[in-house]
């Protein structure tokens, strides 16, 4: 199982939906940009992620007040 750990900012706010049926689950899309640093040069460049948070992380995602954020996945 591969981890992947992001920090850094949000890109717009998160699109919140549901799904249909009897259990509905929580469905959040954002967006990330994460600043990396080269360490010969010290120049920076900044990488934009897609993310989708299922269930319970989607709900904490809607909820944080900062938008600076760090989210986890596998």
């Amino acid at each position: 199982m591969n981890k992947v750990i992001l920090m850094g900012n949000l890109t717009r706010d998160p699109e919140i939906r549901y799904s249909q049926g009897e259990n509905s689950l929580a469905i959040a899309r954002f967006g990330i940009a994460v600043n990396r640093r080269f360490a010969r040069q010290g120049d920076t460049d900044t990488d934009f992620f897609n993310c989708t948070a299922f269930g319970r992380q989607a709900c904490l995602l809607y909820t944080s007040p900062s938008p600076r954020d760090m989210r986890r996945s596998r």
